[in-house]
């Protein structure tokens, strides 16, 4: 598992979250119970298995809700 931190532009509303938190649910190799999206900071950190699923895919996932992500970090 890696673990990544993904620094999006200002959410706008709590919803957003609740809107990328299901997005990210619905994506194989995501850990779950590791999903934690931060509204005041529009940070989204979680932990991913990188052998069945890219941070590139996790971004575009991101970016079809309509949201811009501006740099990630994967440890």
């Amino acid at each position: 598992m890696k673990a990544a931190t993904i620094q999006l532009e200002d959410l706008a509303c709590p919803s957003c979250t609740q809107k990328i938190e299901g997005a990210l649910n619905s994506l194989e190799g995501i850990d779950e119970d590791s999903i934690k999206v931060l509204f005041n900071s529009s940070k989204v950190k979680f932990n991913f298995d990188e052998d069945g699923l890219s941070i590139e895919e996790i971004e575009l996932a991101i970016n079809r809700l309509g949201f811009d992500v501006i740099k990630s970090r994967v440890r």
